[in-house]
C-alpha cells in the first residue's frame, strides 16, 4: 500500500512532508505503515458513507502524532496529544482555522480508552478506520507488537498466563502482562463499535478471523499440556 495515491493535493502533500519526519522511531504497532492503513480505511470510507476525502485523509496522516505508551496513565490521552500536535502542521499546510477544528476534534476524541463519542461524522470515520486497523490479522500482529514492546520496558510480559491462558479461573484480566488478555479488553469488543454500515461489514469478517485464531491459539495450548502430561 502507497502513500501517493492518498496524497493528492498540495495541502496534503505539504502536511505529510511535515507529519512523516515526526514518526520516525515508533513501534511496529504505531509505525508510518498504521499511519498509511489508518488514512487508507479514512479514504475509503469518506467516499463511501459521504465524508471529505481531502479532511479525511488529512485526520488520519496527524491522528498518532502523539505515541503514549501503552501501559503509561496518560494512555486515554494519546488522541488529545495527537490533536493538540496536529494544529501547527496543518496550519503550515494550509487548512483552515474552521478545517483545522474539524480535524482535530475528530483526533482528540478517537481514542479507544477514553471513551469519547464522536462530535461529527469525520470522528466517526476517523474511530472506524483506527479500530479496523486493531482487529482481524494485522490487529493480532500489532497486538504482540505492543506486547513486545512493554516486556522489554518492564521485563516481565508475556503472550498468555500458563495457569490460566485465558482468564476462565478466578484472576483478573491484565494486558499489561498478558498479550492475549488484550482480546477480552478491547479487540473482541471493537466489532460491535463501529459506526459505518462500511466499517461495520469489514469489522464483522475481521471479528470472526479474531476468533478463529483464538480457538487455534487455545487448541495448540491444550495440545502442549496433553504432551506434558503424559511426559
Amino acid at each position: 500500500m502507497s502513500i501517493d495515491s492518498l496524497i493528492f493535493t498540495p495541502r496534503l502533500k505539504a502536511l505529510w512532508s511535515e507529519v512523516k519526519p515526526r514518526l520516525a522511531g515508533a513501534g511496529l504497532a504505531h509505525d508510518a505503515n498504521h499511519i498509511v492503513r489508518v488514512t487508507n480505511w479514512l479514504h475509503t470510507l469518506a467516499h463511501a458513507e459521504g465524508g471529505d476525502p481531502e479532511l479525511s485523509v488529512a485526520t488520519g496522516l496527524i491522528h498518532d502524532l502523539i505515541d503514549v505508551p501503552k501501559e503509561s496513565p496518560d494512555r486515554h490521552l494519546g488522541g488529545e496529544k495527537s490533536a493538540i500536535a496536529g494544529r501547527e502542521p496543518l496550519d503550515h499546510a494550509g487548512f483552515s482555522e474552521q478545517e483545522v477544528n474539524q480535524i482535530v476534534d475528530a483526533v482528540a476524541t478517537s481514542s479507544w480508552s477514553r471513551g469519547l463519542r464522536p462530535n461529527s461524522l469525520l470522528g466517526c470515520l476517523l474511530q472506524d478506520a483506527d479500530r479496523l486497523d486493531a482487529i482481524g490479522a494485522i490487529g493480532i500482529a500489532r497486538n504482540f507488537a505492543c506486547a513486545q514492546e512493554m516486556a522489554t520496558r518492564s521485563g516481565e510480559g508475556r503472550f498468555y498466563d500458563p495457569q490460566d491462558p485465558f482468564a476462565q479461573g478466578q484472576r483478573p484480566l491484565n494486558d499489561r502482562r498478558n498479550a492475549i488478555d488484550h482480546w477480552e479488553v478491547k479487540l473482541l469488543r471493537l466489532a460491535s463499535s463501529m459506526h459505518t454500515d462500511t466499517a461495520k461489514a469489514e469489522a464483522a469478517r475481521r471479528h470472526d478471523f479474531l476468533l478463529h485464531f483464538r480457538d487455534e491459539f487455545r487448541r495448540e495450548l491444550e495440545s502442549a499440556a496433553e504432551v506434558l502430561a503424559q511426559c
